[in-house]
């Protein structure tokens, strides 16, 4: 991650600069280069057919009369319609093109529109898209590692920026985090290494519990160590506090006339093999990332807790590895969820449901939340619907789906609702059982999420199908190729927008 600071606009006395530009503001924005280089930048860009549309860049290199390594005109399309993710995409943009500098320069005055935010949002984008993933690579030539550690973020508005940049740092914290772990082999990130890693999260003022096999036997936790039972490795259970207001009661529900927590619960298979019901060898090496929706929750938390938010927030993630052994579960076994309720497993490879299934009854009983969000690559047939572009979104509660929707529009992590219904739910009827856990291949999202829902006890509660969102196959302009940590900022957002917002009014 490049050290960010923030300055008036100048032209840089070393390093490489990268000039966002308004499609409707390009001579202006291009004037002081035109002056120093004799037109030769204007000229670039029109060989370049460079206009400033949304997404184009034009870089120059060495252009005479500025000093400069190199310069990068990168587009903002129209002024006007130019948005805070929009300025995030053109601060990637800019720092893609600008990585292998040692020290580099943005001139983010062309996303004025937006204010201070305009800055910030475009330092940030270039925080995003510098992440790497290389702690195991040993004989990485240096020509291909990236050498730029410092930023200059300039702006008119530079002391306004600066005094943003904290909180929107500590978000950037919370999505390498979530990055990291779901980047992580398998052989590595085993639950009780995962739990570990949230354990150290207590040194930002985080309240965490770890929960063995021993604990959830005595919590009646059938479902999620029904899942577990086939792996060396043990489960944990991690319960994480943020207590963000005065008035929290911590470890317990909300004392009366204080407000309910906000509850985020995570699926954390650490490996999926899919059991005895087991996945085909052609890409089961992707199923490390079968945690990614607790590696959200954690990254959340980390991030909520950085920036120091004025909320109450439980996160809770259910760690388990699938495996396949002597002892694994059976397609055709019953077991009892922590809710009483008993599930016919005719599926060992839906197990996210029933690890999900003991956490989101737990939560709602211990913490009597004001709502429930989970996150779960839970589906194959998500990415049949949707692929890659949104998650889906299914709710209970309409007001609590809409902000989720005006926090994706928000982050450029968009979701998509999805139907809820009796008829999808009677897919789920079991023979010798309340219920089993799969529906069919027909619905196969939706019926997963109707599974989900039979153990929020009434709670206003969203579930995110993170399936196609969780990794890229290709670098994004502030998402390189791998890892996503898709919903951190989606959640984070939604939290500071509609519940710290909201108390502040």
């Amino acid at each position: 991650m490049p050290d960010i600071s923030f300055a008036k606009p100048s032209m840089p006395k070393n390093g490489a600069l990268a000039v966002l530009v308004a499609e409707d503001g390009l001579p202006t924005a291009l004037a002081d280069l035109d002056a120093a280089t004799e037109g030769a930048v204007t000229r670039a860009a029109e060989a370049a057919s460079f206009k400033g549309r949304k997404g184009q860049s034009c870089t120059i290199l060495a252009p005479s009369g500025t000093g400069l390594p190199r310069l990068v005109l990168v587009g903002l399309g129209k002024a006007g319609d130019l948005t805070g993710f929009g300025a995030e995409e053109a601060g990637g943009t800019a720092y893609a093109a600008l990585a292998h500098d040692t020290a580099a320069a943005i001139d983010a005055r062309g996303a004025a529109t937006l204010g201070a935010e305009g800055a910030v949002r475009a330092a940030l984008g270039a925080v995003l898209r510098s992440y790497r993933f290389d702690k195991y690579r040993t004989k990485e030539k240096p020509e291909d590692k990236p050498k730029l550690g410092k930023l200059t973020v300039m702006a008119d508005d530079a002391s306004a920026a600066k005094a943003a940049w904290p909180a929107a740092k500590a978000v950037a914290d919370g999505v390498f985090l979530s990055r990291d772990l779901v980047s992580e082999p398998a052989n590595i990130l085993t639950p009780a290494e995962m739990a570990d890693r949230c354990l150290a999260l207590k040194s930002l003022g985080l309240a965490v519990e770890v929960l063995g096999p021993k604990e959830m036997r005595k919590l009646g936790f059938g479902a999620l160590l029904g899942v577990a039972q086939g792996s060396a490795n043990e489960p944990r259970m991690v319960v994480m506090q943020w207590h963000g207001t005065s008035g929290a009661a911590k470890g317990r529900k909300a004392a009366k006339g204080s407000a309910k927590p906000l509850a985020f619960i995570g699926k954390g298979v650490t490996f999926d093999t899919g059991g005895v019901s087991i996945k085909p060898a052609a890409g089961m090496e992707d199923m490390k990332w079968d945690m990614a929706g607790a590696g959200t929750v954690i990254g959340l938390m980390a991030a909520l807790a950085g920036r120091r938010a004025k909320v109450d927030a439980v996160g809770l993630v259910g760690l388990v590895e699938n495996m396949v052994s002597g002892t694994a579960q059976r397609p055709g076994d019953v077991v009892t969820t922590a809710s009483g309720q008993t599930v016919e497993v005719l599926n060992t490879d839906a197990e996210g449901r029933l690890v999900l299934a003991d956490v989101l009854w737990y939560c709602k009983q211990r913490f009597d939340p004001a709502c429930m969000i989970d996150l779960a690559t839970l589906t194959g047939a998500i990415i049949i619907s949707l692929g890659h572009e949104h998650a889906g979104l299914f709710a209970n509660d309409d007001a609590l789906a809409q902000t989720l929707i005006a926090a994706g529009k928000v982050t450029g992590e968009p979701v998509w609702r999805m139907p809820l219904g009796d008829a999808y739910d009677k897919m789920l009827k079991s023979d010798i059982a309340d219920m089993k856990n799969i529906g069919g291949r027909p619905g196969g999202a939706i019926t997963a999420a109707q599974f989900l829902q039979r153990f929020v006890d009434g709670c206003p509660w969203a579930h995110l199908d993170i399936a196609g969102t969780a990794w890229s196959s290709k670098d994004k302009p502030t998402t390189p190729k791998g890892a996503t940590a898709f919903g951190v900022r989606l959640l984070d957002t939604l939290v500071a927008e509609h519940h710290e917002a909201k108390a502040k009014g």
